[in-house]
């Protein structure tokens, strides 16, 4: 009989023979119409990634957001630029609208049970939104503009279950959805 060690350095290596594709990448992913990134980082919780392509010239960054999400759902994706976490957030939120297209618009984080309107303006530029819904996720597309020449800021992202009379109502309080924050460096 197998010794624990032994079985241990079984599955260890039966699981180095199990393809790259079992664990969630970024990299090697086709957008439609052939958007492309420079660069991508899987984010540490819910299934999501950020892709983003910097044009330091004109001090902006495309982003792109990506997240499994059902059709009932909604995604949203923002940096906080004054602090950590979401109050503060400047966001970016997509679902799929009643009359059956993707929606996204910018909105703002402004307490713990935000209204989820679109915003008017945000304290950087935001242009070029959409989204669309691609094999059970939900990608955002936008251009931000980089305030005050920074490259580092805080981000947030977070999905939803449930969209009711188009509009996105909260997320869960628990589990994954309330550690997905950290830092992104657009350099």
């Amino acid at each position: 009989m197998a010794t624990p060690f032994e079985l241990l350095c079984f599955l260890f290596a039966l699981a180095s023979l199990l393809p790259s594709s079992c664990a969630q990448t970024c990299s090697g992913y086709t957008f439609s119409d052939n958007k492309v990134f420079s660069s991508c980082t899987d984010l540490p919780h819910l299934g999501a990634s950020l892709y983003y392509g910097r044009d330091a010239s004109a001090n902006t960054v495309s982003v792109a957001f990506k997240a499994p999400q059902t059709s009932a759902g909604w995604v949203a994706w923002g940096l906080n630029p004054n602090a950590t976490g979401m109050v503060g957030s400047q966001a970016i939120v997509a679902f799929l609208h009643s009359n059956g297209s993707m929606v996204a618009y910018p909105t703002q984080l402004d307490s713990y049970a935000p209204s989820m309107a679109p915003a008017a303006a945000l304290s950087f530029p935001v242009n070029d939104v959409s989204a669309e819904y691609v094999d059970k996720e939900m990608i955002i597309f936008a251009t931000l503009g980089l305030v005050g020449g920074g490259t580092k800021f805080n981000q947030v992202w977070q999905e939803g279950s449930t969209v009711s009379n188009d509009v996105p109502k909260a997320h869960s309080t628990r589990g994954d959805n309330i550690k997905s924050l950290g830092t992104v460096d657009f350099q």
